[in-house]
């Protein structure tokens, strides 16, 4: 195709061809977002039929694809192919450096460690580890498949022990607390991780494997005990949200869980104290009395028990 643009070209082309420099000039990377039909109707002034002509002439050409969920990328292979020098440059880099892919996950586990998920990119990951971004797809596919290989790492740091203690309650606590675990080193998993759409994450299978063991024997069907399993995964990854939303308000604030506290205690006594809410007030008059602590550990616990409680009322067992 003649990619030689004039003004005289229809307007769908010729926003077409702006994209297409962006690409080829490395502005977007493999795996960006192209401009949505809606920024391009902003950014160019055109209509929404104008703009989606565009990105269907970029589809056609195999420039960029669409990814479900995210919305239309450039195409990984395609930038891959924009300069046919930079792959032997790339290589010699690999072997020096000695990038690979283990490398890469333990990259862009760090990175989601300290500065939250959102900072994951593989250029981000590159800059990282002093290699080109592109160098980086002949170990991952995409950053999907980045996020699925930084899941499937974190859970292969768990160790469950063997042989497992005694008792069906005992061993689920223990399933469950190792998995807070993970959550606490590695906040950002609570925003990956999908229950309802499962990831090919083979070292998550040990921890589904010790669940459905522990309530072997229990009386229950498969298919309930596969609900027990997963209602208590879920139920962790729930609570662990909190720790991913505490440290994105401590990083945005500045302030820690106590600081903000006492930053917020007198317009939070005046809310409580107003008399409106005299059961919210009698509690929360008590609290100190009582040695109540309000933090994720304690909440998550609490929830755990109670589960559990739940369970052995189900299956008629009391307290094992």
């Amino acid at each position: 195709m003649d990619q030689s643009i004039t003004h005289s070209d229809p307007p769908y082309l010729r926003i077409a061809s702006e994209i297409r420099d962006r690409i080829a000039s490395g502005v977007l990377e493999a795996g960006d977002r192209v401009p949505s039909t809606r920024q391009i109707t902003q950014e160019w002034g055109v209509a929404m039929a104008t703009a989606t002509r565009a990105l269907s002439t970029l589809r056609q050409e195999g420039l960029v694809r669409v990814v479900p969920g995210v919305g239309t990328v450039v195409e990984p292979r395609v930038v891959q192919r924009r300069d046919r020098v930079e792959p032997a440059r790339e290589a010699a880099h690999e072997a020096v450096h000695g990038l690979t892919h283990a490398r890469i996950v333990a990259a862009a586990i760090e990175i989601a460690d300290g500065e939250g998920l959102a900072a994951v990119s593989m250029r981000r990951v590159g800059a990282q580890l002093d290699a080109a971004p592109m160098s980086l797809y002949r170990h991952v596919a995409d950053k999907d498949g980045l996020l699925v290989a930084m899941m499937d790492s974190v859970f292969g740091e768990a160790a469950l022990p063997d042989p497992a203690p005694p008792g069906w309650r005992h061993q689920l606590e223990l399933i469950c607390r190792v998995q807070w675990s993970i959550y606490q080193r590695h906040p950002w998993m609570s925003e990956v991780l999908s229950f309802s759409r499962p990831q090919p994450t083979a070292n998550a299978l040990p921890h589904t494997e010790w669940a459905l063991r522990a309530v072997d024997g229990l009386g229950l069907d498969p298919g309930t005990m596969l609900y027990v399993a997963l209602t208590l995964f879920s139920y962790v990854r729930g609570a662990a949200v909190n720790l991913a939303s505490d440290i994105e308000a401590e990083a945005s604030t500045g302030l820690t869980d106590e600081e903000y506290l006492e930053v917020q205690a007198p317009a939070l006594e005046a809310i409580v104290t107003a008399g409106h809410f005299p059961f919210v007030t009698t509690v929360f008059a008590r609290l100190d009395a009582d040695g109540f602590d309000l933090d994720a550990t304690t909440l998550f616990e609490f929830g755990l028990h109670r589960l559990l409680d739940g369970l052995a009322a189900m299956v008629g067992m009391g307290q094992p």
